[in-house]
């Protein structure tokens, strides 16, 4: 499959992905996740994995583009819940850790 990180043209497949990923160590996952075999990797150790590309260059959404489309299982960052709206704002901002 081909596709466009960071502005280049990778061809993609997923064989070759699972073999580019093949004994790389998962780092700890916080945000987007790729899950490759067994293994869930942060959705950008896997694009600077497969192209070689430093990690500022692209976006996660990018290569969860890229792996959805390959098959692979993807997970975004959680939507931010929004406040309930019985809290007042004074009561919202007093929650809030602050320096004193």
């Amino acid at each position: 499959m081909r596709c466009v990180i960071a502005r280049f043209p990778f061809d993609l497949t997923r064989s070759g992905v699972l073999e580019s990923m093949k004994g790389v160590r998962p780092e700890q996952v916080v945000g987007e996740s790729v899950t490759i075999g067994r293994r869930t990797y942060p959705a950008k150790q896997v694009g600077q994995v497969i192209t070689g590309q430093d990690r500022r260059d692209f976006s996660a959404g990018e290569v969860l583009r890229a792996m959805t489309q390959l098959g692979f299982t993807c997970r975004s960052l959680p939507r931010s819940s929004t406040p309930p709206h019985d809290v007042s704002p004074l009561q919202q901002a007093s929650a809030m850790p602050g320096i004193w």
